[in-house]
């Protein structure tokens, strides 16, 4: 269930950025001589990159907020520890594994936009 929810994000933004690849460069690069290889790797997935990056990114992130709902099914995982603390009202068990949670997703995304601002 975690995949099939968090992998939309990835495959619709990799889509839109492999479609915001300027005609014009693609042509040039034909004129060029390039292969429809050498077109992809060397022209359009550079450019398409900080698209294809911010859909990891969220993929990520929706694959962090479904695990707290896949613990109600009977998942053993860090969501699991925010289930019990809702149901017993344990506060402080449910804010310390929520910032788990958090920290995971905001360390995630400073390490792709990292990623993405190097290459």
């Amino acid at each position: 269930a975690t995949v099939a929810f968090a992998v939309v994000p990835a495959i619709r933004y990799t889509n839109h950025g492999l479609r915001q690849v300027p005609p014009a460069l693609i042509e040039a690069a034909k004129v060029s001589g390039c292969t429809r290889r050498q077109t992809f790797l060397r022209v359009q997935l550079p450019l398409a990159l900080p698209e294809i990056m911010l859909g990891v990114n969220q993929t990520i992130l929706m694959a962090l907020a479904m695990i707290i709902i896949c613990a109600m099914v009977g998942t053993r995982d860090l969501g699991q520890e925010v289930f019990i603390a809702l149901s017993k009202a344990d506060s402080g068990r449910g804010i310390v594994a929520g910032l788990a949670i958090a920290f995971i997703g905001i360390v995630a995304d400073r390490l792709f936009n990292a990623w993405t601002a190097k290459a």
